[in-house]
């Protein structure tokens, strides 16, 4: 007896079965991933809401960026922009560059956008040279001792942290109108109670015995 083949119909059916799912899994494995990992999530990491409207929030995000050392660059009822700079190695520098947009909300209050960016300066030194004329070499550019020290930016990037702009936001609302009421400042750190200064203590003086008088 003649062993039993499968038909032709049912071997095409799953030779086309098996190429519709490997197409779908190869288009799945090529989908790009987003840039940099910039998912668009609905965290609210960037923003929040306030009671106050827009230029009293603004106003309260200047004060607590002037609390913490911040310089105002520009500043309007909606929109301000602060700065910062550290140095945290003798020949880097960074700059912290917080901006803030304050817009009203539908019904009532506003909503203040915030946004870091952290620049980083590296020392670049360059030496400057003069061309000299020889009559035989031609023109030959050798330094002339003199040179200058400037910052260059060698690397920026937004900074992401959820914890900064949790922070950020908590001091904007101590600022807040009627705030003061509700928020209190944290504590100051106990002050260190200078050394006590020693005390020397003098050796008690005996006075000398007095001789009676000579009768």
């Amino acid at each position: 007896m003649l062993p039993h083949r499968p038909s032709c119909g049912r071997t095409v059916l799953a030779a086309l079965l098996v190429a519709s799912l490997a197409s779908c899994s190869f288009g799945r494995e090529k989908e790009p991933p987003p840039p940099l990992g910039e998912t668009f999530s609905a965290e609210d990491t960037y923003s929040r809401s306030f009671e106050s409207p827009p230029e009293v929030a603004c106003e309260a995000t200047r004060r607590a960026l002037l609390g913490q050392g911040y310089v105002i660059a520009e500043s309007a009822n909606d929109t301000l922009q602060a700065v910062k700079n550290f140095q945290p190695e003798s020949d880097v520098h960074t700059q912290l560059l917080v901006r803030a947009t304050c817009v009203p909300k539908p019904a009532n209050g506003s909503i203040v956008f915030v946004n870091a960016v952290q620049d980083r300066y590296d020392l670049k030194t360059t030496t400057k040279s003069a061309s000299v004329g020889l009559s035989m070499l031609g023109s030959v550019s050798v330094p002339i001792g003199s040179s200058g020290a400037n910052l260059v930016r060698v690397a920026s990037n937004t900074v992401q942290n959820v914890g900064f702009y949790s922070r950020f936001f908590d001091r904007v609302a101590y600022y807040m109108p009627g705030a003061e009421d509700v928020l209190t400042p944290p504590p100051p750190e106990p002050e260190t109670p200078p050394d006590p200064v020693p005390v020397l203590l003098m050796p008690d003086v005996v006075p000398p015995a007095q001789e009676p008088p000579a009768s």
